[in-house]
């Protein structure tokens, strides 16, 4: 009869055998991320095209809905997040500005988690280095706080505007849970010029432009009674132009900026509502449930 020893032997022989197995596995997918990489190049495909954080979405969600065992989820997001980040770099590199006041290091903890840790990031004092990084270069990428209503330095009014090469959200981190970060818990968003795509769970980012008397709850009112209930609504006067205020708005779903909704709440708001821009749409994060493992 086999002793313990000789029982532990051979399941790590067989781990050894799977390890293996996975290190071919992980070498032939980074051979296909190649010739993606490859084929995109010879289509003349600018270096806007290369990221495809919808599809990343759709990977991730349905790795955690099939996943079983004792590896938590969070785990599991974290490590195909690694994964996906390393292959993409060898498609196209790219580098990451992150917004990283003294005070804040957690969102670098979240741009290293969500794009890798051998991903090139270069650390901003100040939001206005990290949009002008990203917009005039070197950076690829972008992360930034997620908008609070006491923010006293408000990024998402610099980003209305109808130019297609203008950077917009794409995805808002954390898309698992938070990891490691240092600090309380915090919530950012990455902004780059990326296609929009979305998954079928996405929320939407836009930006009211309004007469100065409209109040915020007014506009949550109206905004709600046809159909555009907000998650968030922020109100901040528009820079520049005592003549207008903004409202910012995160909706569930891929919302445009010419949703007939908004010509309802306009008609009720009686020309008050002026303009609305897109700042960009993402998937919805995984919720703690989707993350919680089923044997819990």
């Amino acid at each position: 009869m086999p002793s313990s020893a000789d029982k532990i032997d051979d399941l790590r022989r067989q781990i050894d055998e799977i390890d293996n197995k996975l290190h071919d596995l992980l070498m032939l997918r980074a051979d296909v991320a190649a010739q993606v990489g490859a084929v995109k190049a010879n289509g003349g495909n600018s270096g806007d095209l290369f990221i495809r954080p919808g599809r990343e979405a759709v990977i991730l969600r349905r790795l955690v809905a099939r996943h079983h065992g004792p590896i938590p989820k969070a785990a599991l997001v974290r490590l195909w997040r690694e994964l996906m980040m390393d292959l993409l770099r060898v498609e196209n590199p790219f580098v990451v500005a992150v917004y990283l006041p003294e005070a804040r290091p957690a969102f670098w903890d979240l741009a290293r988690d969500h794009f890798g840790t051998h991903t090139p990031l270069t650390a901003y004092e100040t939001i206005g280095q990290v949009l002008r990084a990203v917009m005039e270069g070197p950076a690829t990428m972008g992360v930034l706080p997620f908008p609070q209503e006491d923010d006293r330095d408000s990024w998402w009014p610099l980003l209305r505007s109808n130019e297609p090469r203008q950077a917009r959200v794409f995805a808002r981190l954390p898309f698992g849970d938070c990891g490691s970060i240092r600090g309380p818990e915090a919530e950012a968003l990455a902004i780059g010029r990326v296609v929009p795509e979305t998954i079928g769970v996405d929320r939407s980012l836009l930006v009211l432009e309004a007469v100065p008397e409209l109040s915020r709850s007014t506009v949550r009112g109206m905004m709600t009674e046809c159909g555009l209930e907000p998650r968030i609504l922020h109100q901040r006067l528009a820079p520049s132009d005592p003549s207008s205020t903004l409202f910012l708005a995160e909706l569930d779903g891929a919302v445009p900026p010419d949703d007939a909704r908004f010509e309802q709440v306009a008609a009720r708001l009686a020309g008050g509502l002026k303009h609305v821009w897109s700042l960009g749409n993402y998937a919805a994060p995984l919720t703690a449930g989707e993350l919680a493992n089923g044997d819990e």
